[in-house]
């Protein structure tokens, strides 16, 4: 069950089953994922656990979820990846790929994670808690996210002993998520929103009802190519689908809005709507050098632009696949090579020409 550097270089080719653009509502919604937060009740929290404490609890949790997947309680494949082993590259790679967390590629010490084949369920061992599960799925499909993470967590939980309280609930690292432990979020494409400028007077609705808006990385990270994360911010207080429900029925509104905001630019400003689609496909197409802000700025708008029609020689599943595979750890994965900022925004524009253009298959648009 290693994760050689092979492999990672053979997942750099393909896109994860959340990216397929296949969900509900996936015109506007990229993915629906559910993470739950866990720790071992024999141990302390990671932040004041030894060397000796993170080793023993990465081997116990490797051990019972790997005879869990003995049992056939996962679907596909299952890979164990150690995280403490693997090159700043790579793990910036899972990060870009939404298999780990920004904390625990950058962190220190024993840490792993184990990922299913389908890139739908990762492990997080040892990460700010001792054990974080994450299901991941394409377009607005919370409900069987939290099917799948729920049995998940019931199959592991009854096989090591969690930190409970009767009156708080699970005990987290951090307060914001003792209770349920669980965090749902629904990443979600908003361009029109903020091109009419509407997009701040939506987060501050959101932050009324306890609702967190993050960039494309989660926390701390700011939001590229206009996709936002949309969260519970507190999980106290409130069960596990609850919460779910509680987000899942704000992400239809935020939809409407959406879709409201590309009629209104249909409508009233079809020409400069289409001009700026057209530019964007365009440079893509043709630029020799390109950043990876500019990229993700400029894809956002082709995104839109196919969506809407505008252009109809791209689909969706491509533009989906360029926005991961045009990262700086995706593009040096791609060449075998570790690549300078300057040599990755050629590598970019070469690639970005090449599956827009070079086959001549896209060699048109309205």
């Amino acid at each position: 069950m290693d994760f050689s550097d092979l492999n990672l270089q053979e997942i750099a080719q393909t896109s994860g089953e959340w990216l397929r653009g296949s969900g509900p509502e996936s015109d506007i919604v990229i993915s629906s994922r559910i993470r739950l937060a866990r720790n071992l009740a024999d141990f302390p929290f990671i932040s004041r656990a030894t060397d000796t404490d993170r080793a023993e609890i990465g081997k116990i949790l490797r051990d019972r979820i790997e005879k869990l997947h003995e049992q056939g309680k996962f679907t596909g494949q299952l890979v164990y990846v150690d995280v403490s082993a693997l090159e700043a590259v790579d793990r910036q790679f899972l990060v870009e790929r939404q298999l780990i967390s920004r904390e625990h590629a950058d962190a220190e010490g024993a840490r792993a994670v184990l990922i299913d084949q389908r890139e739908q369920m990762s492990v997080m061992i040892n990460e700010e808690d001792h054990l974080r599960i994450q299901v991941l799925k394409s377009g607005l499909d919370l409900t069987a996210a939290w099917e799948q993470i729920n049995e998940l967590d019931d199959h592991i939980e009854a096989r090591v002993t969690y930190a409970y309280n009767d009156r708080f609930g699970y005990l987290t690292a951090c307060p914001t998520n003792v209770g349920t432990g669980v965090r749902v979020s629904v990443m979600l494409h908003l361009p029109a929103l903020v091109i009419t400028r509407q997009i701040d007077k939506v987060f501050r609705s959101l932050q009324k009802i306890n609702l967190a808006v993050r960039g494309l990385y989660g926390e701390g990270s700011q939001a590229q190519g206009d996709f936002y994360q949309v969260s519970n911010q507190v999980t106290l207080g409130q069960n596990e689908e609850e919460l779910t429900k509680k987000v899942a029925d704000v992400v239809p509104v935020l939809i409407d809005y959406e879709r409201k905001a590309r009629e209104f630019l249909i409508r009233e400003s079809q020409e400069t709507l289409h001009d700026r689609v057209s530019r964007a496909y365009g440079i893509l197409r043709t630029a020799q050098t390109i950043s990876s802000e500019e990229t993700m700025h400029l894809l956002s708008s082709l995104r839109m632009g196919v969506n809407l029609g505008l252009i109809r020689d791209v689909e969706i599943p491509t533009v989906n696949k360029l926005f991961v595979h045009t990262q700086p750890a995706h593009l040096q994965k791609l060449t075998g090579m570790e690549l300078d900022s300057s040599d990755r925004n050629i590598e970019r524009a070469s690639y970005l020409r090449r599956h827009l253009s070079g086959d001549g298959t896209n060699a048109g648009h309205n």
